[in-house]
């Protein structure tokens, strides 16, 4: 059975995108970043949960601030990325919960009214969102260069609160020269899935 995707927008979203380490100068707009959000909103989460909170790193100022915090080999793609998104996990999320999942308001009290329930849930559903996020990117025609190599704690203190886990820094814009690695391989369908 084939996909109902066209093969085209297959290729643009997985099998031809890679992790990008280089841009060009071409700025990512609010309003792309605002079309990229309002597709990728849809993805399932638990419970209709929404922890995922993006913050934009424009001014040179605060792109500084940041490449002091990513790990040295991801500091000058940083630096020199068109946008720079840092995404976070809302621990504080269930406090939407009555309004996002209206068919079960209670369910912000019965299971995530305990902080470390929360904790879990948010960086469960906002990595799933985060996932969403960078398909919605390659959608966008863009390039996604999503990094986990940072002072996560420097990060949460300088741009975030108490309340927000940073996951993941990701460099977007339009790929440059040599942006990207060599495919390296993939598990194939029959050493993954398990028919029980």
């Amino acid at each position: 059975m084939s996909l109902v995707l066209d093969p085209t927008a297959q290729d643009l979203l997985f099998r031809e995108a890679h992790t990008a380490n280089a841009f060009t100068a071409e700025p990512v707009t609010d309003e792309q970043i605002q079309a990229i959000y309002d597709l990728v909103k849809f993805g399932p989460t638990a419970f209709n949960q929404t922890p995922l909170r993006i913050t934009l790193v424009r001014s040179a100022e605060a792109r500084e601030r940041l490449v002091q915090h990513m790990a040295e080999g991801n500091q000058p793609k940083t630096a020199t990325a068109p946008l720079v998104a840092i995404l976070s996990a809302d621990n504080e999320f269930h406090e939407e919960l009555p309004t996002l999942f209206p068919a079960f308001p209670q369910a912000k009290d019965v299971f995530f009214s305990e902080r470390p329930a929360r904790e879990s849930a948010a960086r469960m559903n906002a990595a799933l969102q985060a996932a969403y996020f960078i398909v919605g990117v390659r959608a966008a025609g863009l390039a996604a260069g999503p990094m986990t190599g940072f002072d996560h704690e420097g990060v949460r203190k300088e741009f975030l609160d108490d309340d927000h886990t940073p996951l993941m820094v990701v460099n977007i814009g339009k790929p440059g020269e040599n942006a990207s690695y060599p495919r390296s391989p993939r598990l194939g369908y029959n050493e993954v899935v398990t028919t029980v």
